[in-house]
């Protein structure tokens, strides 16, 4: 599903947790009424301690502090910390606990990420409250302002009101919260709109992904942690690196949280790669971000190009469309890519049997994923 297209936002690319923790922290320490949070990821620790003591001292102040997190992405958030939330006035709920339901329910996550404060300014992308997105994970994220804004803080409200979310802020706590949000001023002309899915019934982000790189007339440069493409998506790029455009994917190297989940995606490397499509992999550190460009095109978010988003999970991405927003994400891409070790196809033909079988085997097992819904 997707919202509309708004004009008059302003979008700040955030790229790199020292830009956009802080951007954060300074949002929260400046709330007046309201603070909306959803997070997949939240486990104790550093950071974590210090996003609650941030909503502690919010709370006190008289505003209305809402936290929702995943029944699955929370479990490594303690019980003390869970507590001293609680205690410290902050509305806490859990999206779908674990339980003796069906699989197919239990696979079910809320992946989004979504920081909103006082319906005014917002924050998405693909970070967490766990501490690797200190130093050890590359992320990034988008400040938002503007009418879009209004689609983030109704998204928020739905799910926090769903039958599956469980905890200790009652339903309709949301109610009263404004959705009004003026336009940023001084700039008309940023459109934006948000998209999101859940689970293989609503697939708005693939969908417009598909779309953007079938009428694509330039570039199409994707970054995703965790690529299992599907035959879908697969088709759109090589076509369109057929046609003679700028086909890039930028891609995790060996520094991965689930190398299961590389060797599955790089299976498909040798026919992306004869069509023409260029594959970088990040060394640095483990790339986490999830962001797209086509053109002027920019999508960036919680979604990521494997079976757990596409088949399972509730996802949000923020999707811009303006040339000078998307020429600073092409600079960041430049970036990365100038730090990342290009797959060159004569030297991926020649890869180790060994690697071959890995490819096979969590390829067999990711195939298995995606026949349990």
């Amino acid at each position: 599903m997707r919202g509309i297209w708004r004009d008059g936002n302003h979008f700040e690319l955030l790229p790199e947790a020292s830009r956009f923790l802080p951007a954060m922290f300074e949002a929260l320490d400046g709330a007046e009424s309201s603070i909306l949070i959803e997070l997949y990821l939240m486990e104790s620790g550093r950071l974590a301690s210090a996003l609650i003591t941030a909503l502690e001292r919010a709370a006190a102040r008289g505003v209305t502090v809402m936290l929702l997190l995943d029944g699955y992405g929370a479990m490594g958030l303690a019980g003390e910390d869970r507590e001293r939330l609680e205690a410290g006035g902050v509305a806490l709920r859990f999206f779908n606990p674990l339980g003796f339901h069906s699989l197919a329910r239990n696979l079910t996550r809320d992946h989004r990420k979504l920081v909103v404060v006082d319906g005014r300014v917002a924050f998405t992308g693909g970070f967490g409250a766990v501490d690797e997105f200190l130093d050890a994970w590359y992320e990034v994220a988008v400040r938002i302002e503007g009418p879009v804004v209004a689609d983030w803080v109704r998204l928020f409200c739905r799910l926090w009101d769903s039958p599956l979310t469980r905890g200790s802020g009652a339903p309709g706590l949301v109610r009263g919260l404004g959705t009004a949000t003026p336009e940023a001023e001084g700039y008309r002309g940023m459109s934006g709109r948000v998209v999101w899915g859940q689970g293989y019934r609503y697939q708005a982000i693939r969908l417009s992904l598909y779309g953007r790189v079938s009428g694509a007339r330039q570039r199409i440069w994707v970054c995703t942690p965790y690529f299992v493409p599907t035959f879908g998506l697969r088709l759109r790029l090589a076509r369109a690196a057929r046609r003679g455009l700028d086909v890039r994917l930028l891609l995790p190297g060996e520094a991965h949280d689930h190398p299961g989940v590389r060797y599955a995606g790089q299976r498909f490397y040798g026919r992306l790669l004869k069509a023409g499509v260029r594959i970088f992999e990040f060394q640095p550190t483990f790339i986490h971000a999830k962001f797209s460009l086509v053109d002027d095109w920019v999508s960036l978010g919680s979604c990521n190009f494997d079976h757990w988003s596409l088949h399972w999970n509730l996802e949000a991405n923020q999707e811009v469309e303006n040339r000078r927003f998307a020429g600073e994400v092409a600079e960041l891409f430049e970036r990365h890519f100038a730090a990342s070790q290009e797959i060159e196809p004569a030297a991926w033909a020649r890869r180790p049997r060994w690697q071959r079988l890995k490819e096979w085997l969590f390829g067999s097992l990711d195939g298995m994923l995606t026949r349990l819904r």
